[in-house]
């Protein structure tokens, strides 16, 4: 993580504050040792993870977050410390999900599976009925109500392995679970089961964000591991009579308040131009959320801190901001751009990172 540091630094500084190339170098030179000899990064994270700890968005961790990347912030050496405070879901697991597949004839085989970020649940009594796999919308599509109604759908979009860049990959099998769990109930499916969103084949189930269309009912939504969609697609290629059961209490609660917690050094020169680094504070509910997203977080508050600890005076204002809710809503950056806009903010230079915290491969821009 602390080679990631070392480059948003340089990335950042060196076009707007160092006067003589000659200088780079030797700066260069010293934040690496600063961040390296002095590093706070992982301390920081390790007292979020183990301290804190699963963080989703309206939890009690949530808010403690919130409170301790502020004091973070502080000690590091920022400027100003402020919060932004904003409206976010307030979902909520309830008890721990259970599940089975029976196949005539063989014995009943217990499922790997979690909810859906922001599923409505079964309620105690769960959901029963006749498994129906499905490879792509098309496909469905194709099926239509006479097949789909009173059923589950199994969504079984498997990530392309081909793909060098992983997020290619989630990204289009992603839709099954973003849009998924909807466009089976358009055809009066009772419930669905998504193939986890994994490049490897474990017992693991990963949850993750979904979202209804309100033209259609509420239907419970889980993931199951990876192995279990191979074992299950494998029994329905077997022409074999398939039902599932599942059982989850999730549901939504009424939104309530959060915060974006933002930190900054003043800019010498250009104050009200702002070069920002950031990553998202919340977590899912089910691991601590090491790599999405404490780790960019606590990168983008050891920019602050090592720009102070060399003695940097930036000659534009840097700004480093934990965002709230990006898992299940993206509430916090739609205030952040809200305000941005209201405050008549001027944005040179933008540097999110949310794809854990590995030495950087590279660098993706959009730009206007």
């Amino acid at each position: 993580m602390l080679k990631k540091i070392i480059p948003a630094i340089v990335i950042f500084l060196f076009p707007v504050c160092c006067a003589a190339q000659s200088e780079d170098s030797t700066m260069i030179r010293k934040i690496a040792d600063e961040v390296l000899t002095n590093g706070r990064a992982y301390e920081n994270l390790r007292f979020l993870c183990k301290k804190i700890g699963p963080r989703l968005s309206g939890s009690p961790q949530a808010q403690k977050a919130v409170e301790a990347t502020a004091r973070m912030l502080k000690e590091a050496g920022a400027d100003t410390v402020y919060l932004q405070a904003c409206m976010v879901p307030h979902w909520v697991r309830g008890t721990k999900e259970k599940g089975f597949v029976k196949v005539a004839g063989k014995p009943t085989y217990p499922l790997h599976l979690c909810s859906l970020g922001n599923s409505e649940g079964t309620g105690k009594k769960g959901i029963n009925a006749g498994v129906i796999e499905v490879r792509s919308f098309e496909e469905l599509d194709q099926l239509g109500t006479a097949v789909i109604k009173g059923k589950i759908v199994f969504f079984n979009f498997k990530m392309n392995p081909t793909y060098v860049h992983t997020f290619r990959a989630y990204s289009e099998s992603g839709i099954s679970r973003w849009a998924g769990p909807s466009k089976a109930a358009s055809y009066g499916a009772i419930g669905a089961m998504i193939r986890s969103l994994a490049s490897n084949e474990d017992d693991f189930p990963h949850t993750g964000v979904m979202t209804y269309n309100d033209s259609f009912p509420k239907i419970p939504a889980v993931a199951i591991s990876t192995n279990d969609a191979e074992w299950l697609s494998k029994q329905l290629k077997l022409k074999m009579t398939v039902t599932a059961s599942f059982t989850n209490t999730s549901t939504m609660l009424a939104d309530t308040v959060s915060y974006n917690v933002v930190g900054e050094i003043s800019g010498k020169e250009f104050p009200k131009e702002i070069i920002t680094v950031g990553g998202h504070l919340d977590s899912w509910d089910l691991a601590e959320g090491a790599q999405d997203d404490g780790a960019g977080v606590m990168q983008s508050i050891e920019v602050l801190r090592a720009i102070k600890a060399v003695g940097i005076q930036p000659k534009r204002t840097v700004r480093a901001v934990m965002f709230m809710n990006e898992e299940n809503g993206g509430r916090g950056g739609e205030k952040y751009l809200e305000l941005a806009e209201k405050n008549k903010e001027t944005h040179l230079f933008a540097l999110e990172s949310d794809e854990g915290g590995f030495t950087p491969r590279g660098f993706g821009l959009e730009m206007n």
